[in-house]
């Protein structure tokens, strides 16, 4: 008999991952999955929308949220990244509270911190990149926050290097509550593979060009086409807000546009398992940030 026969046996909740930009959210989620599933990049902002990571530890079934930073928003879109991050922790079992340990007590983290205590939510603090800091710079940290909110327990983690992520698993996966898994146990993730595909193509543009280009630009899947051999034909155009954007992406002769199609291309055969024939077109269309259409198509409700 399989621990799936009973409601008794088996585990299965939602953890939301929370916190400011940067902290280390996306990167956290990758490192628990075992898989990249959140796109990273050194820049702030780089997660827009809600992403479902699936883990399976011995007989719980995690579903880990990962969710936009929290941050003042100014754009339409930075609402909607804003919404997103806190809509993600609203019927969470559990909320993670991810903080940069080198940064501090921002008025960001403070403001965050500030706002889940009044949701009255299971709350575990996770202070992250603490192989970067003195270990007597923890504590008082520990206490500014623990002040603010009521924290279940602490945890001190490197994402980037693994250090303390198995202990956080262990403890998550025996205090989920009981009940029947809700996704295959196989399965990695509820994001559809064109948007997943439209996600490696901005982690490229992130990662390759500099400045404002990252946060003015967005990509959609226009199509998604199973071919017979097995293999997948995909297209997708990158928009931008001006036509001096529209010429850093492309590069000189093309050469940027290629590099960032290569990888793109390179990340995603390795996700989805299959060999992946990727056509990239660079679009300007000034105040894609404010246009619905454009929201939804990147994972983002409407909000006015």
């Amino acid at each position: 008999m399989t621990g799936q026969d009973t409601d008794h046996t088996t585990r299965c909740g939602f953890v939301a991952i929370v916190g400011a930009p940067n902290a280390g959210k996306s990167t956290l989620l990758n490192r628990m999955a075992g898989t990249k599933l959140s796109i990273v990049s050194p820049k702030a902002q780089t997660t827009r929308f809600r992403v479902l990571g699936i883990l399976m530890r011995g007989t719980t079934q995690m579903l880990l949220v990962d969710t936009p930073g929290i941050f003042q928003p100014k754009r339409k879109l930075d609402r909607a990244m804003v919404a997103a991050a806190w809509t993600g922790s609203e019927d969470a079992d559990i909320t993670l509270l991810i903080v940069d340990a080198r940064a501090g007590m921002t008025d960001a983290l403070h403001a965050i911190a500030t706002r889940l205590a009044e949701q009255k939510r299971r709350l575990w603090l996770v202070l992250n990149k603490t192989d970067l800091v003195r270990r007597d710079m923890l504590l008082p940290l520990t206490a500014q926050l623990s002040a603010i909110l009521p924290v279940e327990h602490v945890f001190m983690v490197s994402a980037r290097s693994g250090e303390g992520v198995d202990d956080l698993l262990d403890r998550i996966a025996a205090e989920l509550p009981k009940g029947p898994y809700l996704y295959p146990e196989d399965d990695l993730t509820d994001l559809p593979d064109r948007l997943l595909a439209a996600e490696m193509v901005r982690e490229q543009v992130f990662l390759q060009t500099h400045q404002e280009v990252p946060y003015a630009a967005t990509a959609e899947t226009e199509s998604f086409e199973e071919r017979p051999d097995g293999s997948v034909r995909i297209e997708v155009t990158i928009y931008v807000t001006r036509a001096s954007h529209k010429a850093i992406l492309i590069g000189d002769k093309g050469s940027r546009i290629r590099a960032i199609g290569e990888k793109a291309r390179r990340e995603l055969g390795r996700l989805l398992d299959r060999n992946c024939h990727l056509f990239l077109n660079v679009k300007e269309r000034a105040g894609w940030d404010e246009e619905r259409a454009r929201l939804r198509a990147i994972g983002l409700d409407d909000i006015s």
